[in-house]
Formats: C-alpha cells, sequence, structure tokens
C-alpha cells in the first residue's frame, strides 16, 4: 500500500491511498514460464534424468550390455571395502586440506599485495597468476608431467646443479612423493582464481574504515585482521564453497600425471570411478561410485547452507 500526501489551497493536508497490484497478472506467469521452458527442459534432460538414472543403475550388477541383476547396494558395500576407494577418498580429503589451508591463504596473500598495488605492472602480475586458471587442465598435466621429468625434468636439473652426480629424481614415479606432485599443481592451477576473487572482494572493502583503524594507532596487520578480513567474509564463504566442491572433482590433472599411480596411489574419487567402474566394464559399480561423489557433495552443500550461510545471514541482520 502507498500513502501519498496532497496539499490543499487551504493549507489543510489529507492523506490518500493508493493500492497497488498483489497479484502478479497471468500473462506475466506465462511469459515467464515461456521463458525458463528452455532452460527447464535442458536441466531436467541433462542433470536430472542422468541422476536418477545413475542413481537407479548403481543398483544393479550390470556391464553397460547384456541382462541386469539387481544387486541392491552390494555396490557400494564391495566399494567401501576397496583399499583403493579409501584411498582415492583420503586423496580427496587431502586436496581439500590443502586448497583450504595453503591455497586459500596465499591466493589472499597475492590479493592483498596485487590488489592494492596501483603500479603499472599490477595488471601483469594478476594476468600471470590468472594464466594457468585459463589453461585446460589436462595441458596444464602434460605440461607438469614434463616438468617432473626424472632425467630433465626441473627437479632432478635443480639438484644436479649443486651436485652433478646426484640421483635422477622421479617424484612422480615414487609412491612417496607422487601425490605431493599432483598437490603441488593443483595449487598452482586454482590460485589465481581464488586471487582474482579476493580481489574483487578487495573493492569493496570501505577505505574509510581503514583510515579510520590507521588512524587509531592499528598496524597493518591489525587493520587486515580486523577490517579487511571481516569485510570479506562474503567472498570467503564463496571461495571455500567452490574449492571443496571443486576437490571432489579433480580429474584431468591426476589422469595426465599419471592416471592415479602409481600403485593407485594418486586416485581421486574420479579417476577411481573411470578407471574401476566404466573402463573395466562395471556400469553399475561406476555408478555408485557416482551416487556416492553426488551425496557427499550434496551433504556438504546442505551442511555449509545450514551452519555456514544462514549463520551469516542471521548475524547481519
Amino acid at each position: 500500500m502507498l500513502f501519498c500526501v496532497a496539499g490543499s489551497n487551504n493549507g489543510d493536508y489529507r492523506m490518500t491511498t493508493s493500492l497497488l497490484p498483489k497479484r502478479v497478472s497471468l500473462r506475466t506467469y506465462g511469459l515467464a514460464l515461456v521463458l525458463l521452458l528452455p532452460a527447464l527442459i535442458f536441466f531436467v534432460l541433462f542433470v536430472v534424468f542422468p541422476v536418477i538414472q545413475a542413481a537407479r543403475y548403481s543398483l544393479y550388477d550390470w556391464k553397460g550390455y547384456g541382462p541386469m541383476r539387481l544387486a541392491w547396494l552390494e555396490n557400494f558395500f564391495e566399494m567401501f571395502k576397496d583399499k583403493v576407494f579409501i584411498t582415492a577418498l583420503f586423496n580427496n580429503l587431502k586436496i581439500v586440506a590443502i586448497s583450504l589451508f595453503i591455497q586459500l591463504p596465499l591466493a589472499f596473500l597475492f590479493a592483498l599485495l596485487i590488489g592494492r598495488n596501483r603500479s603499472r605492472g599490477e595488471s601483469i602480475f594478476r594476468s600471470i597468476y590468472f594464466f594457468p586458471y585459463i589453461m585446460a587442465e589436462i595441458i596444464s598435466g602434460i605440461i607438469w608431467k614434463f616438468i617432473y621429468h626424472p632425467e630433465y625434468g626441473l627437479p632432478t636439473q635443480f639438484v644436479q646443479l649443486f651436485n652433478p652426480d646426484a640421483d635422477m629424481i622421479a617424484l612422480l614415479g615414487n609412491v612417496d612423493t607422487a601425490f605431493i606432485g599432483i598437490l603441488i599443481v593443483v595449487v598452482w592451477k586454482y590460485l589465481g582464481f581464488h586471487m582474482i576473487l579476493y580481489i574483487a572482494g578487495l573493492q569493496n572493502v570501505p577505505t574509510e574504515l581503514e583510515d579510520a583503524a590507521t588512524v587509531d594507532g592499528a598496524n597493518p596487520v591489525q587493520v587486515v585482521m580486523h577490517v579487511v578480513i571481516p569485510s570479506l567474509k562474503n567472498t570467503f564463504i564463496i571461495s571455500i564453497f567452490l574449492s571443496v566442491i571443486g576437490s571432489f572433482n579433480v580429474f584431468d590433472i591426476v589422469w595426465a600425471l599419471g592416471q592415479g599411480g602409481p600403485v593407485n596411489s594418486t586416485e581421486t574419487l574420479v579417476t577411481y570411478l573411470y578407471k574401476f567402474g566404466f573402463r573395466r566394464n562395471a556400469f553399475g559399480y561406476g555408478c555408485a561410485v557416482a551416487v556416492t561423489i553426488f551425496l557427499i557433495c550434496f551433504v556438504f552443500n546442505l551442511v555449509y547452507q545450514r551452519f555456514i550461510t544462514q549463520g551469516e545471514k542471521n548475524g547481519t541482520r
């Protein structure tokens, strides 16, 4: 309801009201439905329907062709008994930990150093750090495979620079170091993306707050801790969410660097799905792995929305 005050010649004022339409016309609803229908059809066909089909096939012992035997939850029991699957799950959790505690802090540090620097080289450094993200993952993996080459790769060349008689370093050929090499590539690959997110968030931090804190005697570290970081809460929420979800979908880099080897030490959930599900014609088993990945991401999304996003909304009210 909209209230208007109208003046008269004798100085009296009267209150008039005009009612806004409370219901949107059927024509508007029809137009919205027509505009949304194509996207809805594609979403149902290529997202909802495949998820339902994968959930259905996960209950069958099926090779992708031939007869289907109803196995109920046998695929899931067999999956959690497999040591390779447990290794893949823990590897994904390692990627999550490295992303949260190393990659994101480094991205924020670089954002502070580059985003607040107004020199001519600012855009150059932004491009350098962001370039790995726009590069295809499979290409990034192939490049780093040459970098890690045991004979002429950078680790061997660096060590032999100081000790010419040193042995070759096969970083990807050692069970104890192969996944460390993959973690380095993952951090290098996605650091620039989160850095750009933080730089964008820094543009919205009021400079008046920083100036006021400086006048009150705060040093640069205190300004960052008590002014900048609280102002970037929403950016951190988005960055953490994308980082965790993305950590459970790493495939191309791992596949290019060794296809989960040596001895399955670098398997992730997606490489395990592809190798032990579809390459071995265990389609039902592969669907069970896919459903498990979906459930992990879905549960994380629910918990994150419930305790982080909703808590942030309640705190700002």
